[in-house]
């Protein structure tokens, strides 16, 4: 029996989440990028209705923390005024969808395209999402998603199942993704209202035409200057809602990722901003820690000033990972070295998940900290 629950949905700004430091709000940004008028609504918000502190989710979402029950109408109407609250519960459900930050017209037209098509959907369980990934070469295979749409070697549009190497050609965007996500639902996809493709297509059943191979995806990019913009990252994925009212002021479209970044499109240098991150080379960028205890009331321990206090001593090249318990939120797939908070302490696991067979136990922070000392010692 584990001691933590599966929620089974995301927060919404209109359905938010309760935390160990109030409701979690999260805001999903229209077609994944927000005008700098809406960065600044979005920083206001947070710092006059909740706790000034703001999260980007691992499905480049903004989420506002320490939101109360009294607060939360008040910062609704503020937003719903720049255009960033659906007109219902359900219809903000829907939204679950992940757009390259690089894009051109043409990929700006099908998150829009796909967006309006969304509530043409089944009905599909809370996690369920899209990644629109329509550069030369895929970039957001390491998001979260059920239905990609990706372009193959040749340049073609596909629809690819996720947990399926190959996808299948689309001729209309909007008629194709409904029917996969369709053949979804009629395949036995869902199971007591959950269910994800990738763990319908472990079972064998493949949708058909699914022949196209996809281009070669690119690894995840770094922060710092590329074609299109700047790259900013921040410790953790979490800032200030200052950072973001400074963010606004620079006039840049706003696009956050999934790699709990912020692309600022157009942008060429920045002024010294506190928390921001630009050298790929930051050790912070090797740690991933979810909020932990006191943030989160599954949280049975600290962990995110472990992880400031650790992240100098995580050898080069290799992932950590946090959890402040064995669901493991912040980082589901296998890292190098992953630190499980438990009631003793913390567990140590090489080379996977937060609720993997730990190597050592019960560990105290100190004891951590000698060990990735020992690894990152020369070795005669």
């Amino acid at each position: 029996m584990t001691a933590w629950e599966i929620k089974g949905w995301c927060p919404g700004a209109l359905r938010p989440m309760q935390s160990g430091d109030g409701l979690v709000v999260r805001i999903r940004p229209p077609l994944g990028r927000l005008t700098p008028a809406q960065a600044a609504a979005i920083a206001t918000a947070s710092q006059s209705h909740g706790k000034g502190i703001i999260d980007l989710s691992a499905r480049a979402n903004l989420q506002l923390r320490g939101v109360t029950e009294a607060s939360h109408p008040r910062l609704i109407d503020d937003l719903r005024a720049q255009g960033l609250i659906d007109p219902d519960i359900e219809t903000e459900s829907l939204r679950n969808l992940i757009v390259t930050p690089f894009r051109d017209s043409e990929t700006t037209a099908l998150a829009a395209t796909l967006a309006a098509t969304l509530a043409r959907m089944p009905r599909l369980p809370g996690k369920f999402g899209f990644a629109l990934d329509t550069g030369p070469r895929p970039v957001l295979t390491g998001a979260s998603a059920d239905i990609r749409v990706e372009r193959s070697a040749n340049g073609r549009l596909i629809l690819r199942p996720e947990g399926h190497p190959c996808g299948q050609s689309v001729t209309d965007l909007a008629l194709d993704a409904v029917a996969m996500a369709e053949w979804f639902v009629a395949n036995g996809g869902i199971t007591n209202g959950r269910g994800r493709m990738a763990a319908l297509i472990a079972r064998g059943i493949v949708p058909p035409r699914c022949t196209l191979v996809p281009a070669e995806p690119l690894l995840a990019p770094t922060p710092g200057q590329h074609a299109e913009g700047i790259l900013v990252a921040l410790a953790f994925g979490q800032m200030r809602a200052e950072t973001l009212c400074q963010l606004a002021t620079l006039n840049h479209e706003i696009r956050p990722t999934p790699w709990r970044m912020l692309f600022l499109v157009g942008a060429t240098d920045l002024p010294a901003i506190p928390g921001l991150i630009t050298d790929p080379a930051d050790p912070i960028l090797r740690v991933t820690a979810c909020t932990g205890a006191p943030g989160c009331p599954q949280g049975l321990q600290d962990t995110r000033n472990l992880a400031l206090q650790l992240a100098p001593h995580v050898p080069v090249n290799q992932t950590f990972h946090l959890s402040g318990c064995a669901k493991g939120c912040a980082h589901p797939a296998p890292a190098d070295l992953t630190l499980t908070a438990t009631g003793q302490g913390y567990d140590l696991i090489l080379d996977g998940t937060a609720s993997d067979t730990p190597s050592l136990t019960s560990l105290t922070p100190g004891a951590v900290q000698d060990h990735l000392q020992a690894l990152n010692a020369p070795h005669l």
